[in-house]
């Protein structure tokens, strides 16, 4: 069922909703809840929860009679609509960042409001993820991110079968953000990161969109689902395995490397060439032996910006 999580008016055009799709049995809590589009340029995850939507309705509607779903799936593919809309990070009017604006309230700005009505939606799933994107600049593996997890949420991590599950810790710029929110209920919260901004990148798309249903049939949402043996290998990262290189002069930055594959320390990752002459200027190579994380897309860059970032494994 789709309902409009919030309604609202805007003062120069017609008014908008966010809808929310809230699939399986309509009894209790959420079985999980599953967010996206919360910055306007984060399109994987719009794509990726309208098409996970899509399939569970399916599944709903006796498409797919081996699939039975167990518990309720709660969906919001686009929290940023307007932002989604116009192709902007932030909310359009007045550029503020929805994810830097929970836990939200009732009286407050529009931004504040969204907010509210978000966590209110979320906030009691047994399971709770939130999907991002890098940059529209960088592109980062599909991973899993724990921030200050407790033990359980480590070991439930291994079952979005993603390759890299990357553990943080909850820095005080991130009080006002869904994940810190949602950190003081009970169950069990998570971020996936996946990709890049502002594209879509179907690669991606489709390895996070089976991981998903991997996942509801590991925590028992999804009843019926076949585990592909591909998706068990995974591997732990801390905030000290991550190694960055960065630009040590501006010009034009050029790789064919892909991100998730293992790369050798010395190994020559890309170039940044003069964008006039053409010459190269410097060679980039990576620091250690690791997993090639993240890698920056855009070609033209200043002294000091991020290229890539490779995790060591321990």
């Amino acid at each position: 069922m789709i309902r409009n999580l919030l309604c609202m008016t805007a003062p120069v055009r017609e008014g908008f909703e966010i809808p929310c799709h809230e699939i399986g049995p309509a009894s209790g809590h959420p079985g999980v809840a599953l967010v996206g589009g919360l910055h306007g340029d984060e399109i994987n995850s719009v794509f990726i929860l309208s098409r996970l939507a899509d399939f569970l309705n399916s599944v709903e509607a006796g498409t797919y009679p081996e699939l039975k779903l167990k518990k309720r799936a709660l969906i919001i593919p686009a929290v940023n609509v307007l932002g989604v809309n116009l192709r902007t990070r932030t909310w359009p009017f007045d550029k503020t960042d929805i994810n830097r604006m929970f836990p939200g309230s009732t009286i407050g700005e529009t931004t504040q409001r969204i907010a509210y009505a978000v966590l209110e939606a979320t906030k009691r799933a047994d399971y709770r993820i939130d999907l991002h994107t890098a940059s529209t600049d960088f592109e980062e593996i599909p991973q899993v991110r724990l921030y200050d997890p407790t033990d359980q949420e480590r070991a439930t991590a291994a079952l979005f079968g993603l390759t890299a599950v990357m553990e943080r810790t909850m820095s005080p710029v991130f009080t006002t953000t869904l994940m810190h929110s949602w950190k003081v209920w009970p169950g069990q919260s998570f971020i996936l990161r996946v990709g890049q901004g502002g594209t879509v990148q179907l690669d991606h798309c489709q390895r996070v969109f089976r991981s998903l249903v991997s996942f509801l049939g590991r925590i028992g949402v999804l009843e019926g689902v076949q585990i592909a043996a591909e998706d068990e290998e995974v591997c732990y990262f801390d905030k000290q395995s991550g190694f960055r290189v960065f630009a040590e002069k501006a010009g034009a930055f050029v790789s064919d490397r892909q991100v998730g594959r293992w790369v050798r320390q010395g190994q020559e990752l890309g170039y940044i060439y003069d964008s006039f002459s053409g010459n190269v200027i410097e060679k980039v190579i990576s620091p250690v032996a690791g997993l090639l994380t993240g890698i920056r897309r855009h070609p033209l860059l200043f002294e000091g910006d991020l290229l890539l970032r490779v995790n060591r494994k321990a």
